[in-house]
């Protein structure tokens, strides 16, 4: 998978998009520049991918508001957040909002450029995860309903024997559908099953005898 360079980049300024849009795009990245929140909101989705950087001070909805907004939308994109007047209570905020950075303007272009990166790292890993978390839960999918009865007792710690006992089968049944979902799931190993079914969410599980 190649890394992501998109930067959305939010300022009623059309001097700082096109200045910042210029120089972003000579040092690689794919900037695409809005003059408002209202319009990044109308031109996103979940599926877009890469960093925004924001003006907090704007008309109609400020750069704080859009950071909420695309929290709702369940938007998981890092927020960088620039301002002319920066403050202690205003840093404060953004960064419990959980902003990757609050930057002073003018911009100092280095600084800029590594945060960047930081969130587009960021971005990276949160698109690896969940692209892993769907391909375990399509994988999940497949099992059988007794491959997933044989699954919550194996996560349950208890061994092949009581397994058995408590489906009502053989052992050597149950070491049958453990190999197989072992296969079905792509684990190498049990912990590596104990770690893939962490995601998967535990109502999918079937209850097993304790």
């Amino acid at each position: 998978m190649n890394r992501v360079q998109n930067v959305h980049l939010v300022d009623d300024d059309p001097g700082v998009c096109e200045a910042l849009g210029l120089f972003l795009t000579t040092e690689g990245y794919s900037v695409r520049t809005y003059n408002s929140a209202a319009s990044f909101l109308d031109s996103i989705s979940k599926d877009d991918i890469g960093c925004l950087i924001t003006d907090i001070q704007m008309p109609g909805m400020t750069g704080l508001e859009l950071m909420q907004t695309l929290r709702e939308r369940g938007i998981a994109m890092p927020v960088i957040l620039a301002t002319a007047y920066a403050d202690v209570p205003i840093a404060l905020k953004v960064m419990k909002m959980g902003a990757v950075d609050l930057l002073e303007k003018p911009f100092h272009y280095e600084a800029l450029l590594a945060i960047i990166r930081e969130a587009l790292q960021q971005t990276y890993a949160d698109h690896a995860r969940r692209a892993k978390s769907e391909a375990t839960l399509s994988r999940f999918s497949t099992l059988t309903k007794r491959e997933k009865e044989v699954l919550a007792g194996v996560l349950k710690g208890r061994p092949n024997k009581l397994i058995a006992n408590d489906l009502g089968i053989s052992m050597r049944t149950v070491e049958v559908h453990r190999a197989t979902l072992m296969m079905k799931m792509g684990a190498k190993s049990l912990p590596d099953l104990v770690r893939l079914a962490l995601i998967v969410p535990p109502e999918e599980l079937p209850i097993s005898p304790e």
